[in-house]
């Protein structure tokens, strides 16, 4: 008996190391979606305050304010995330020292680029996505540099998070498989969040008002399918890219071509008159069904690319 209690005990603590990270996790999403709803009045405030400095700021919709809110809390506390699921170095969420990965970096970016390349050109080519007329030299110099800026920053971050975090956080209670899976749909419902107008005097309790109502896709069958279902097929493409490879850098590649069409096709082209919209996606790209062919295409070209696979990824070690 007290052979069989000792067993059982130490069971039970071994249970409760492994399901930290989950708990973890499970606080870091609360923090972040509560608290960055919480938050946006007073960032909503601070910039009517400021107006008359940055007039552009202070005029954006409240729901902005929302995403900022939960894109600021989320990367101040991705550190403590990282360090609450046992990484101690940068290494251990993937980010190994550069030299010698430019391979695997210009490689995901280059699938990532020609990827969604091939639905922007198809939509443009089949006459469902036109050109905007009257754009200027220095629009689109500008918009084509944020969207360089955008991407290498915002690939770069939510790697950390998302794959090198999250999923490898996960992969220390789960399957590896299943950790891809449930770390991919946080990855989309993150992203699903919509543009939702917010009317009347911005309160204290506005965020909490207007987050449910952001959350409102997963309420519209045209919108959670095939878009929701695109975004978690994105989220198991980088996380198998960085299973596959053992570091971030061929995630955070095909991540930033992704982000480069994201940011000039809605700012290029719009949707033509009676297009099919359904079919060929809106100026997000990627909520199409068209977008998902390619993506399952993507996927079957990776699954045949040359990696070198790693025997132990440097996520966070068991």
């Amino acid at each position: 008996d007290g052979a069989e209690f000792a067993l059982g005990l130490k069971c039970a603590k071994t249970y409760c190391r492994a399901m930290r990270p989950l708990r973890a996790l499970v606080i870091y999403l609360v923090v972040v979606f509560i608290g960055g709803a919480l938050l946006a009045p007073w960032l909503y405030r601070l910039a009517q305050t400021v107006g008359y400095s940055f007039p552009q700021i202070a005029s954006a919709p409240f729901h902005r304010f929302v995403n900022r809110s939960l894109l600021i809390l989320a990367l101040a506390g991705l550190w403590t995330l990282l360090c609450a699921l046992g990484a101690t170095s940068w290494r251990e969420t993937g980010l190994v020292q550069l030299h010698g990965q430019w391979k695997k970096l210009s490689g995901g970016l280059l699938l990532g680029f020609v990827s969604l390349a091939v639905v922007a050109g198809t939509a443009i080519g089949g006459g469902d996505r036109v050109f905007v007329q009257g754009l200027t030299a220095h629009k689109i110099v500008g918009t084509i540099s944020n969207a360089i800026a955008t991407a290498a920053i915002v690939a770069t971050l939510e790697e950390i998070l998302f794959r090198g975090g999250i999923f490898g956080g996960l992969r220390r209670i789960l399957h590896w498989p299943l950790a891809l899976i449930a770390s991919s749909m946080i990855y989309a419902l993150v992203h699903f969040l919509q543009r939702t107008e917010f009317t009347g005097a911005v309160a204290w309790n506005s965020g909490l008002v207007l987050l449910p109502r952001m959350l409102g896709g997963f309420a519209d069958f045209h919108a959670l399918v095939p878009g929701f279902f695109n975004l978690t097929l994105a989220g198991i493409l980088l996380g198998l890219a960085y299973q596959r490879t053992g570091n971030l850098y061929f995630s955070i590649g095909l991540h930033a071509g992704w982000i480069f069409w994201l940011k000039t096709y809605g700012a290029f082209t719009t949707s033509a008159p009676r297009a099919a919209i359904w079919f060929w996606g809106t100026g997000k790209l990627i909520d199409g069904w068209l977008a998902l062919i390619v993506l399952v295409i993507t996927l079957v070209v990776f699954k045949f690319l040359p990696l070198k696979p790693a025997r132990e990824p440097f996520a966070i070690s068991r």
